[in-house]
């Protein structure tokens, strides 16, 4: 395992990464799904509480920066009317089912069972924005994405204690962020429906 301090690092180029994105909304270059990044901030956030809950140190860190990017990108994707994506009726059942996650970590109020359901909520609140980059990458960036895959990547090697409380989190964080990296930067969609 690597020194902890390195969870700083990977929140620096998580928060670098996000940024690139929240100046690309702000612009208009990218169409961020407004459900998808809400509730991106939302479920990282109280997994955030729930590890500080579980008593995670330093690597809580990289949870934090996961949903506080998102909440800015959130509210820039509100500045700039060019940044609007449309939203569909996945978009809202995907986004129900979200918020249904994080209202039964609240009726549980155990720490473990928080961080499984806002892993869960994460992932249904990301279907919408998945679909979108697999259809039209070009309204996407990588850049927030290889930003949480590297702030993942190094949290998972300073963990010491491999249970739920330490780990889930930055693990799912870790496999969607290589997920949203590839199919935003090498397209299977486009190519995959050119050979159709």
């Amino acid at each position: 395992m690597i020194n902890e301090q390195f969870v700083i690092v990977g929140a620096v180029l998580n928060f670098i990464g996000g940024i690139s994105y929240l100046i690309d909304t702000l612009k208009g270059k990218v169409k961020p799904n407004k459900v998808t990044w809400f509730l991106w901030a939302l479920a990282p956030l109280i997994a955030f509480a729930a590890e500080i809950k579980q008593g995670v140190g330093i690597q809580a860190l990289m949870t934090f920066t996961v949903g506080f990017n998102p909440l800015l990108i959130f509210i820039a994707s509100f500045v700039n009317k060019k940044s609007q994506w449309k939203l569909t009726s996945l978009d809202y059942i995907c986004g129900v089912l979200s918020i249904l996650g994080i209202i039964l970590w609240l009726a549980t109020d155990v720490g473990d069972v928080a961080i499984l359901f806002s892993i869960c909520a994460d992932a249904l609140a990301a279907v919408p924005t998945i679909i979108k980059a697999y259809n039209e990458p070009k309204t996407e960036s990588y850049m927030p994405f290889l930003g949480g895959m590297l702030a993942a990547g190094l949290t998972l090697l300073t963990i010491t204690q491999w249970n739920i409380a330490h780990s889930a989190f930055p693990l799912y964080i870790f496999i969607i962020n290589i997920f949203m990296v590839v199919l935003i930067m090498f397209e299977p969609g486009k190519h995959l429906k050119n050979t159709a």
